[in-house]
């Protein structure tokens, strides 16, 4: 019998993306030695995920409470989460929130929050414009994103430049020429913080430059609010580029994730924020989104979104998750501060200093093609294309190895 189904064109591998078949290979590799460093979680010294005690608390107390009723959520989420969510995105006295322009959507993760921005701009652009044929990303980005718009419909995915492998620090003036020859009213999206995957951000003045632009060419900003605290160890900090947009009376996309700062990875706790120049329209995107989740997942999970909600409902938690986020962000700091200074000691040429100026999950050394393929197959080191690696996954048992393994490749492929 003939099947109806057939493999995909491009194989099976085709599915998989760069960090899916690296940690693939390194679960095959039965090298003693071996580090991945591009995996996707906070880890601590022992390997494992880093969880907030907090969290953990509220999660054995959310188990155990008899009041909570099994019941499902409203298709756009739990109202106190997106809520809640919001304030901390945007702030309590944000203006926006007060004059009731934002719309909050809980989501299936980021990638929910994403695909669900791409559909919302594929049907109405976020009121202002019926068109939304050209879609900008970093340059390097995640590697999900441009299949997310291209499944929403979105065909025209292009890329403005952002990291300058060569000098190992973000190409302000590259990007700003490019922004300027994006036809008006693209979308641009924007990581407001810990951008993925070289860690490396805009100072606000920088920001303040590229705003100007968005303004002048009509610009959408859709941001990407990954793990808000976990960058400069400030919530407020992390989410400056946001609000700046916001308080300057600009429509707004953000897809708000709660991942890492709360030490969700299986809940897919997100939400996708709008942020609109009139109340008046708030209904029509309300009633748009409901339709589309229906079609995507319907109605969102509750337990992580209940975690978050209770965190940011109550003072005494919201300090005492704070304090657990800046000591993630300063161990990683440290982690950063030993690679460096062990470089230093093998004699590798250049300061290091740029390890220092990333910030977030993850840091970039800027390394080429060969140097990469290098530490894969020789040195059993997996990190992701450009040298990109997660900081915390660098410990007190492997960081030497990594250091020498770094200083062989940079030797021996100038």
């Amino acid at each position: 019998m003939v099947s109806c189904f057939s493999a995909p064109r491009d194989g099976p591998a085709a599915t998989l993306n760069t960090g899916e078949k690296l940690l693939a290979d390194f679960q095959r590799d039965s090298h003693p030695d071996k580090v991945c460093l591009v995996g996707r979680e906070y880890v601590g010294e022992n390997g494992q995920p880093i969880v907030n005690p907090l969290i953990q608390k509220i999660k054995q107390q959310i188990a155990t409470d008899p009041t909570l009723i099994p019941e499902y959520p409203p298709p756009l989420g739990m109202p106190e989460f997106t809520s809640r969510a919001a304030q901390l995105a945007l702030g309590k006295d944000s203006r926006a929130i007060v004059e009731n322009r934002v719309l909050g959507v809980q989501t299936v993760g980021s990638s929910g929050a994403v695909r669900l921005g791409a559909d919302l701009l594929k049907h109405c652009y976020c009121i202002s414009s019926s068109q939304a044929s050209n879609v900008l990303l970093s340059s390097p980005s995640d590697e999900s994103l441009p299949g997310i718009f291209e499944a929403a419909g979105i065909g025209a995915v292009k890329r403005y430049r952002y990291w300058d492998a060569e000098n190992r620090k973000v190409c302000v003036e590259e990007m700003v020429e490019d922004l300027e020859k994006a036809p008006e009213q693209s979308v641009v999206v924007l990581s407001a913080s810990g951008h993925s995957p070289t860690g490396a951000d805009l100072s606000q003045d920088e920001w303040k430059r590229v705003t100007e632009i968005l303004v002048k060419r009509q610009l959408l900003p859709f941001f990407l609010l990954p793990a808000q605290g976990l960058h400069s160890r400030d919530i407020d900090q992390d989410a400056w580029p946001l609000r700046y947009c916001v308080s300057l009376g600009m429509e707004v996309l953000c897809a708000q994730s709660f991942s890492h700062n709360f030490s969700l990875y299986g809940e897919r706790v997100a939400q996708l924020l709008c942020v609109l120049k009139e109340n008046t329209d708030l209904v029509a995107i309300q009633t748009q989104a409901e339709k589309i989740v229906q079609t995507l997942w319907a109605r969102p999970p509750v337990e992580g979104a209940r975690v978050v909600t209770t965190v940011l409902s109550n003072p005494a938690h919201m300090v005492e998750w704070q304090e657990g986020l800046k000591g993630t962000v300063e161990r990683c700091m440290r982690t950063k501060e030993r690679l460096r200074d062990k470089l230093r000691l093998l004699g590798n040429p250049g300061t290091w200093e740029h390890l220092m100026k990333s910030g977030g999950l993850y840091c970039c050394i800027g390394l080429s093609v060969q140097q990469v393929e290098f530490l894969v197959k020789k040195r059993h080191v997996y990190l992701l294309p450009g040298g990109c690696f997660n900081v915390s996954a660098i410990n007190s048992a492997n960081l030497d190895y990594v250091a020498e393994s770094l200083h062989l490749t940079l030797t021996a492929l100038l």
